[in-house]
């Protein structure tokens, strides 16, 4: 069985472009609802390659955090896909959310 941080590689390469998830539901889709800190650690530390500007908190509240450029950058590699984002600047989940791979 591979290790968490593994499960949490898995999940967020299969995120489609143009789609985002959160936190939360890449914990809910590992089976525990609480390890959302856990995958944001995950990601943190995640290797290169991996579409992380693609997981924003429960909110669609971009990250700080986020590579060198923080939520200047994740906001532009989100918009080069076509998420849309609110007058607040937060990403529009109603519209992009993935779920999982059962969501198209």
């Amino acid at each position: 069985m591979k290790n968490m941080f593994e499960q949490v590689y898995a999940i967020v390469a299969r995120i489609p472009s143009g789609r985002v998830t959160t936190y939360g539901q890449i914990a809910r889709m590992l089976g525990n609802p609480r390890l959302s800190r856990a995958v944001g650690y995950a990601l943190h530390v995640s290797p290169d390659g991996l579409p992380c500007h693609r997981v924003v908190d429960r909110n669609g509240k971009l990250a700080d955090s986020f590579f060198h450029d923080g939520i200047n950058e994740q906001r532009l590699l989100l918009e080069e896909e076509g998420v849309a984002f609110t007058e607040e600047g937060r990403v529009a989940l109603e519209s992009c959310m993935w779920y999982g791979d059962s969501d198209k």
